[in-house]
């Protein structure tokens, strides 16, 4: 009996990943190191100057007056929220309802620091001003997070943004940007990472998701307001001995991606086409973005799962590790990355030809 490929076996041994960077195996930590000498000195304790480097490069490139690095956005957000509402004295903060805080942190805003979440919008509508105006209660901190990952990457227009900026200031309400993808919007935006930030209290950035880096974030704001979350870090278990290894890596793949966000961003777009010209099959949004969108398939999990093992076997190339099944459909996520351009053209029109013509046989 000949054993079926899984999905996420065939997309491991395909040849070409259309998404992503390179696999994230050892060999992104040796890439990362390959010109550092011996005897570099190390950090201690969030100290040195390896980090402090890495901390000004980043307070410069986001416009804010300080940054700290720390191993996880996770930990550096909550700190960020329990920071404003501590000095607010209110202990509620608003967000989206598909927001990482409330979806894959398992409570941790809640259990550890008994601040109550004010879910605004719908799952799927970004929040508008409107959203924001409605609130009732009196809250710390609004969480905007660009994009809006859990749709596809979706975006607000920039002057709705503003508008939202300029109503907090108003109203006496932080503004926190969860901008994990911050790089990744400056394209469509048109306006440099300091641009955007300056409508925001608090920043966090992520130096895994675009930038492709082994893991770390870095947290930006007034001086008061990283001073203060040093302490958290440090209360947070944050302070390891030695973070070198994260932000040597950050640093390096931050330098040799930072300028590439706009040919992932065109790339997205050329691929999300393809997508759209396939039967059964859309993409959130239509045109994407960022370098993320997510493709939308009318075919259950189980018929469209043997059509993606085929097309790797076939072409060689891989669409997506993961299927998100539903009720009838079922949809994946796609992050533009260096393995892109690494494939050639004649190849990828090859996987979309076939994927094409194996859904339209199912669909007749």
């Amino acid at each position: 009996m000949i054993k079926t490929k899984s999905l996420s076996e065939a997309f491991r041994e395909a040849k070409f990943r259309v998404g992503e960077h390179s696999k994230r195996n050892v060999q992104v930590l040796k890439e990362a190191f390959k010109d550092v000498t011996g005897n570099m000195e190390s950090d201690f304790y969030g100290r040195g100057k390896v980090i402090d480097d890495f901390q000004d490069q980043m307070m410069r490139y986001l416009g804010k007056e300080s940054a700290v690095f720390f191993p996880s956005g996770t930990m550096a957000q909550q700190i960020a929220l329990r920071i404003w509402c501590d000095e607010k004295k209110v202990k509620k903060v608003a967000y989206h309802p598909l927001c990482h805080l409330e979806l894959h942190e398992e409570d941790g805003l809640k259990k550890l620091h008994h601040i109550e979440s004010i879910l605004l919008a719908d799952k799927d509508q970004l929040i508008t001003l409107a959203d924001v105006q409605t609130i009732q209660e009196d809250i710390a901190c609004l969480v905007l997070e660009l994009p809006q990952s859990g749709m596809g990457g979706q975006l607000p227009d920039y002057k709705e943004l503003q508008a939202i900026s300029d109503y907090c200031r108003e109203k006496g309400i932080k503004l926190h940007l969860d901008g994990a993808r911050l790089f990744e919007i400056l394209p469509y935006y048109e306006k440099t990472a300091a641009e955007v930030c300056s409508l925001f209290d608090s920043v966090y950035i992520s130096f895994y998701k675009g930038i492709g880096g082994i893991a770390g974030a870095v947290l930006a704001g007034t001086k008061e307001f990283t001073r203060e979350s040093k302490i958290w870090k440090r209360r947070y278990g944050g302070d390891l001995i030695s973070l070198y290894p994260y932000v040597i890596s950050s640093n390096y793949y931050f330098k040799l991606r930072i300028n590439k966000m706009a040919q992932y961003y065109e790339e997205a777009k050329e691929l999300a086409k393809l997508y759209n010209q396939c039967p059964e099959i859309k993409t959130i949004p239509e045109e994407p973005v960022s370098n993320m969108f997510h493709v939308h398939i009318d075919l259950p999990e189980n018929e469209l799962e043997p059509i993606l093992v085929r097309i790797c076997e076939t072409t060689g190339i891989a669409l997506t590790p993961y299927i998100q099944p539903g009720e009838t459909s079922c949809s994946y996520e796609t992050n533009i990355g260096d393995n892109y351009a690494e494939i050639p053209k004649e190849k990828l029109q090859a996987a979309f030809s076939q994927l094409a013509k194996e859904i339209s046989k199912i669909a007749l």
